[in-house]
């Protein structure tokens, strides 16, 4: 799955910090999300999402890898 924190949240101009204070996570969180290192729960992807003004399928590419 990728996500398009990283360019949203520059783009808003807002550190990891800032987002991570706004959504009460640790900046590392954030980081290890915008490197696809961490998922994050879906209420924190509700969180990041509502904090940089977007959905969260705009937010979040899920790629399909077969069917299921």
């Amino acid at each position: 799955m990728d996500n398009q924190i990283k360019e949203l949240r520059k783009s808003k101009k807002l550190s990891q910090e800032a987002l991570a204070n706004a959504c009460n996570v640790s900046r590392q969180t954030v980081n290890a999300i915008e490197n696809n290192k961490y998922y994050p729960s879906l209420e924190l992807a509700f969180q990041l999402a509502g904090n940089l003004n977007v959905s969260v399928d705009e937010l979040f590419l899920y790629k399909n890898r077969g069917n299921l």
